[in-house]
């Protein structure tokens, strides 16, 4: 990806430190084909040109779906918290490892959870970036319960540690249906999969003091093919556990309550 275009006026300067920030060419038009960014009065997106290219890919969290289900979420109804230990006033603190667009480090801190992000790809921490500034204005107490760090996971998991840590790593797509949400397709396209996410999970686990949690998709093989302690399943997805050495743990099935 090479471009950042600039649709707002008033955002021309956020847009050069910006552009110069990732090494990208500031341009006052789209480019005919291929990935960019575009800076708009409201927000900052990703974006496909090109004949059939899906729509922009944005981070928002007062918006959508997730603006509806961060304020209704409970431990009792979300299985990524009931992977992560959440239980009465217990809210771990978090680092997710492979932070993406935010939305599950968004829903641990829209209950309770002090969450650390890390992105290694800059163009994807930007974007989450700016969804973090737009949703401080909205939800403040959530938004300052997050923190974006711009390092790659290896590193940040060397450099933190957690009760909890969080892993969702891009995984090599086995067919068509990998494909389908423009999310999927446009981060490949910039990013491609993570060739080292085997490697993630004895990093993690040497971070956890708690637990580590692992979103896999619901038929995929274990990460590093390490059977966990337990799964929480969601709905085509599910959520491996593997228990650190805290005495408060235990190794009692949640899909069996």
């Amino acid at each position: 990806m090479e471009y950042l275009m600039c649709e707002a006026p008033a955002r021309g300067a956020e847009a050069r430190r910006l552009a110069d920030d990732l090494g990208l060419t500031l341009v006052p038009a789209p480019p005919q084909e291929g990935l960019y960014l575009a800076c708009t009065q409201e927000r900052l997106e990703l974006r496909q040109a090109g004949p059939g290219a899906p729509g922009p890919v944005y981070v928002d969290f007062t918006g959508g779906r997730l603006g509806y289900r961060g304020p209704r979420a409970s431990p009792r109804r979300e299985p990524l918290a009931r992977a992560a230990g959440l239980k009465g006033g217990h809210r771990p603190q978090v680092v997710d490892a492979t932070a993406g667009l935010g939305r599950d480090a968004f829903i641990l801190a829209a209950l309770g959870c002090r969450v650390t992000l890390l992105e290694r790809h800059g163009v994807i921490a930007a974007l989450l970036q700016d969804g973090l500034r737009r949703a401080a204005l909205q939800l403040p107490e959530v938004a300052a319960r997050m923190t974006l760090q711009r390092m790659d996971a290896l590193s940040g998991l060397a450099a933190h540690t957690a009760e909890v840590v969080y892993l969702d790593p891009m995984y090599p797509h086995r067919d068509k249906q990998a494909l389908v949400k423009k999310e999927m397709r446009i981060f490949r396209a910039l990013v491609g999969d993570d060739p080292d996410a085997d490697h993630l999970l004895q990093a993690a686990r040497a971070a956890a003091r708690e637990r580590v949690v692992v979103k896999r998709p619901a038929r995929a093989r274990p990460l590093a093919d390490q059977p966990p302690d337990f799964s929480v399943p969601g709905a085509s997805t599910r959520f491996d556990v593997y228990l650190g050495a805290s005495p408060s743990t235990s190794r009692v099935s949640e899909t069996s309550r």
